[in-house]
């Protein structure tokens, strides 16, 4: 890919190889769903199109409304429409009736949800011109399915790359190689030398919910969380590397989360990219902050709520966007009245604590479960019998202590000599050497 990426001197050509070879990365998995990917990329086209041209604000909004109602007909089709036809059935036979819905067992297409937002935030953009049309079909599709983030993120909004795709870099220079092999070295260390190691555990723990015990449920919690955020933001920063080496630049889409001192700044720095889709183009939309306290609350539960749906059809899901609403919302509240703590520590503390607790119902495959190990971590099951191994507690102790104290890969400035070369090379290659089977980045399922 980047020899004949390099290679091409004309920018159409080497846009159109860029598409053309995304197009091969994703049918890799199922060349089947190429064409729901050319669907969302011709919509969005048009409609950007047609909307530029018009000066009919009437016209104009329709257009919009049309684009967006497509888009969000097939991510919901490919999504929700089992989770929806399984909730009225479930629903109906609570009630006493026996509505016999059909059983739909759709395959959810890889980053359905990551190339549909980035299409629609194009098409909202030029509603709003805050940028202006693709030039021609051929940009946009290289838009669209660039690879390095086309399956998990972060989400890139056309308007942060517009000016790169018009004026692409001529040549690699040293300074963006260096940068990309910094950001896919450590990202491909965070997936397989830490979240992968912390994973098997993980997944024995959360499975042996029933009556887990104290010590057991918390190593369970803190471990998910250790293996979620390592897992998605290795995902990213590998994204990152794979672009400066094509010679983009992505936005960040980690800032050390876990030293958040509230929860709205945990949303700053946790999955940036969609916490900022949803600022401004939901919450914003909504009202914002600009009516009334209960609105303002109010705007923040609806953004989390649809946040939470985002990530899957599931209760479990929906609830973990309700406890980030709702946490949200107090917030809001104790800081308007004076009421939240002094002290940074503190602050950071109970931060980190709601993150986990929801973070258990986000992993848990059900509410049940989830209960019944936020219930151990509550205490409620007696102190328990540590299920996990010595190995495994000194490695979650360590990374609580690595994310809380460590800078992340944006604060480190990497210049390309070759000490460093040496140690990126290591690492890579001792990361690539624990590949012993097949294991998916953890967003791949959103």
């Amino acid at each position: 890919m980047l020899v004949g990426w390099w290679a091409i001197r004309h920018a159409t050509a080497r846009l159109a190889y860029l598409a053309s070879m995304s197009y091969v990365f994703y049918a890799w998995w199922d060349w089947r769903f190429l064409g729901l990917m050319w669907l969302s990329t011709g919509i969005d086209y048009l409609a950007g199109h047609a909307i530029a041209r018009s000066d009919d604000r009437t016209r104009r909004r329709l257009l919009l409304i049309a684009a967006m109602t497509a888009n969000l007909a097939l991510l919901g089709y490919f999504k929700y429409a089992g989770f929806f036809l399984d909730s009225l059935d479930g629903l109906g036979r609570a009630l006493g009736a026996d509505p016999d819905l059909p059983v739909l067992e759709i395959v959810l297409p890889i980053g359905i949800s990551f190339y549909t937002f980035n299409s629609m935030s194009y098409t909202i953009d030029v509603y709003r011109r805050v940028c202006r049309p693709a030039a021609n079909a051929v940009h946009y599709a290289a838009f669209v399915a660039l690879f390095p983030h086309l399956v998990a993120g972060p989400i890139v909004r056309y308007a942060d790359i517009e000016s790169q795709l018009a004026r692409l870099q001529p040549r690699l220079t040293s300074i963006y190689a260096a940068s990309g092999l910094f950001f896919f070295s450590c990202g491909l260390a965070k997936k397989l030398l830490l979240a992968d190691q912390l994973a098997p555990t993980v997944d024995a723990l959360f499975a042996r919910h029933d009556g887990i015990g104290l010590l057991s449920a918390w190593a369970a919690a803190f471990g998910y969380s250790l293996q979620l955020y390592l897992d998605f933001s290795g995902y990213s920063d590998m994204a990152v590397g794979l672009a400066f080496l094509l010679g983009f630049r992505f936005p960040q889409n980690f800032d050390s989360p876990f030293k958040a001192v509230n929860i709205s700044d945990f949303w700053r720095r946790w999955h940036m990219s969609l916490s900022f889709f949803l600022r401004d183009y939901l919450f914003k939309p909504l009202g914002g902050s600009r009516g009334t306290r209960a609105q303002t609350l109010r705007n923040l539960i609806v953004v989390m709520f649809l946040g939470g749906l985002w990530h899957g059809a599931a209760l479990t899901f929906v609830v973990w966007g309700l406890l980030h609403g709702l946490f949200l919302a107090v917030h809001a509240v104790a800081r308007g009245a004076g009421l939240t703590p002094s002290s940074v520590a503190v602050n950071r503390a109970l931060t980190f604590v709601c993150v986990v607790g929801a973070f258990v119902v986000f992993r848990a495959a059900t509410l049940g479960d989830a209960l019944d190990i936020l219930a151990g971590m509550a205490g409620l099951h007696g102190l328990g019998v540590a299920s996990f191994g010595y190995g495994y507690a000194l490695l979650v102790i360590a990374l609580l202590v690595f994310v809380n104290v460590a800078p992340n890969t944006w604060e480190v400035h990497v210049l390309p000599t070759r000490r460093v070369a040496v140690a990126l090379g290591a690492l890579a290659a001792l990361a690539v050497l624990q590949i012993a089977e097949p294991s998916p980045f953890l967003y791949f399922q959103f």
